[in-house]
């Protein structure tokens, strides 16, 4: 018998997570409010949070890639100030 994650509405997430971090209740209280796992909500919550300080790995491929840019923009604008 295997143990398939549960999939569940990103309705009902979002519900949970504002519960937990607009409403300042815990992920334990949550989970038993909501009757899921305390780790599910906290996993959330924690993706969340992430979100909201834009700490996401989107985020942070997206400002590597603008960094890779931007460099090589200088080593383009350098060369040309080189004598050859």
């Amino acid at each position: 018998m295997s143990n398939k994650p549960r999939k569940y509405s990103p309705e009902l997430r979002a519900e949970v997570v504002a519960y937990v971090l607009d409403a300042d209740h815990t992920p334990a209280q949550a989970a038993r409010d909501f009757g899921l796992v305390a780790e599910t909500v906290r996993n959330w919550v924690k993706a969340e949070k992430e979100q909201r300080l834009g700490n996401t790995e989107e985020t942070r491929e997206a400002g590597g890639r603008a960094r890779i840019s931007e460099l090589e923009r200088r080593v383009r604008e350098l060369s040309r100030k080189m004598p050859s």
